[in-house]
């Protein structure tokens, strides 16, 4: 305790910060990244005339009340005031469009990456470069604008994400971590920058739209992990700490992206490794040795914090119809006079699940309660199926939807492994579909027919990540890459649990499969019918 109390009162600690669709986290560590302090604020996004969005007020009032919390939480933990802090770091969900004129006012209110609003410019813009650019990205947001005609372009003078718009407001540098900078436009990542020649075709593309800028001109400057970002200028100190009490003058590292800080946060920077979130929905990340033979548009391409391509899978549907279903079982249970607590409930149902058929008997599940890109729906209707010879079963019936959580995720990583041939060693995991140890993490090995591993810290999530990027910032030895720190100064003797593919579990989930893309008719008439 007497450590930490002056560690905390010395500066020799590291803070990161995570902007999450609904809560916003701060976790303060040690220089050992041991967690030592957090605070927290939830928020939501809101559909105005519709466009999800947050407010400016929405993003100052949560950050603010997420850092008083942390200060709280130093105060009540250690009995000391945080004043100074040795490096810290922005992040936040990525992609999105935040568009400011030369006098720094926003343009246009905030549009994040749920918006399905640049169908148009996303199709022509990935034909145009080769490379899949979906409507999330900022580039498709800016370009979706531009075909729209919308008065606010001509007025651009720098747009960029939620993170680089923080750590602008912060350090007042107009730069972005290249995790984020890749969920704003393609990144070459032999040259660590946006990629030059689509950058060309971009300005190409809108060239007689006669506008005042070049896209160079506007997006924020390319960073990658360990470089020094600026330093927290006094008026940021202040946007963050309007108590008055943090000084100014702390080392700031580039901001990145919420995909960036999860490689890290799972010690998945290096090539041939991948990491699994999987809770309301599910994505996939492996980093890649090479490029992809060509574009798909299951998949998107980023990059890990450090510059290397990644090739995520991201689905929107996980856990909510799987949730649903215990929580019938929980009402039956309570009916019965019994009050079963959650790791009871999920324990016994999963765990009852493996022992199932590996192919679920001929039951079948979808769990689309949104509309699922990868399989090609744009709403969803869950339901589930089976023929009249099925093995209608408890154990079936779970395992039918615990695959179902997965199969979409399955069908696009089909692609990446079987079709692009990319090989990944293992996934890191985390989320809540892997609360059951021996069923989630068994699930998930089926389907990807890869080793997956789940570690402790992994729970800590992105503003840990982030912290940690912070660290290496302040840290790193010459010649010593992201990849090396986290291996060795990070999780070196962390605890590891690994879960290796079943053949049977394989052969298994193959055989669903089968019939879950057979079965899509079923759920497309749903869609029509419902």
């Amino acid at each position: 305790m007497s450590d930490i109390k002056n560690a905390i009162a010395q500066g020799k600690t590291v803070l990161g910060i995570e902007f999450g669709s609904t809560r916003i986290k701060a976790v303060l560590t040690d220089m050992e990244h041991n967690p030592i302090a957090s605070g927290g604020h939830t928020w939501e996004n809101r559909l105005e005339n519709g466009v999800w969005t947050y407010s400016l007020e929405d993003i100052w009032g949560g950050l603010q009340d997420c850092y008083a919390k942390l200060r709280e939480d130093v105060k009540s933990r250690y009995d000391v005031e945080l004043t100074t802090i040795g490096a810290m770091g922005f992040s936040a969900m990525m992609h999105g469009y935040m568009a400011f004129d030369k006098a720094g006012n926003l343009l246009v209110p905030f549009r994040t990456w749920r918006n399905s609003i640049t169908s148009e410019a996303s199709e022509k813009l990935t034909n145009l470069f080769g490379y899949h650019v979906p409507q999330r990205w900022s580039i498709a947001h800016l370009y979706q604008a531009i075909l729209n005609g919308e008065e606010h372009v001509k007025d651009i003078d720098f747009f960029t994400t939620l993170a680089g718009y923080i750590h602008w407001q912060m350090t007042g540098e107009k730069v972005i971590g290249i995790g984020d900078g890749s969920g704003m436009f393609p990144i070459d990542s032999s040259i660590k920058d946006y990629n030059e020649k689509m950058l060309d075709q971009f300005d190409e593309l809108i060239a007689d739209k006669n506008l005042p800028w070049k896209i160079r001109d506007i997006l924020p400057k390319n960073l990658v992990a360990g470089e020094k970002a600026g330093v927290l200028t006094k008026e940021g100190a202040k946007k963050l700490d309007p108590s008055g009490n943090l000084k100014a003058g702390v080392m700031v590292c580039p901001p990145e992206g919420d995909a960036g800080t999860g490689m890290v946060a799972t010690n998945s920077v290096a090539k041939r490794t991948g990491n699994i979130s999987a809770g309301t929905s599910v994505f996939s990340m492996v980093v890649l040795e090479k490029d992809l033979k060509k574009a798909h548009e299951e998949l998107d391409l980023v990059t890990t914090p450090d510059g290397e391509q990644v090739a995520m899978v991201h689905v929107n549907n996980c856990t909510s119809d799987l949730n649903a279903y215990v929580n019938l079982f929980r009402e039956f249970a309570k009916l019965q006079g019994m009050d079963i607590d959650d790791n009871t409930l999920y324990g016994s149902l999963y765990t009852n699940a493996m022992t199932g058929d590996a192919d679920c008997g001929g039951l079948l599940a979808y769990n689309y309660v949104s509309g699922e890109n990868i399989t090609g729906f744009n709403e969803g209707r869950p339901l589930f199926a089976r023929r009249p010879d099925a093995r209608m079963n408890l154990a079936n019936f779970m395992r039918a939807h615990l695959y179902s959580a997965v199969a979409a995720l399955k069908a696009g990583n089909d692609i990446l492994m079987k079709e692009e041939g990319v090989v990944a060693d293992y996934f890191y995991g985390q989320g809540g579909f892997f609360k059951v140890r021996g069923a989630g993490d068994r699930v998930m090995a089926a389907a990807l027919n890869s080793e997956i591993r789940m570690m402790e810290t992994a729970g800590e999530g992105g503003p840990w990540g982030q912290a940690i990027l912070a660290s290496y910032m302040l840290e790193k030895e010459d010649g010593e890459s992201l990849e090396s720190y986290l291996a060795n100064k990070v999780f070196k003797g962390g605890n590891v649990e690994k879960c290796e593919p079943l053949k049977e579990d394989v052969e298994g989930f193959d055989k669903f499969m089968e019939d879950y893309k057979n079965g899509l008719k079923i759920e497309r008439a749903a869609v029509e019918s419902l």
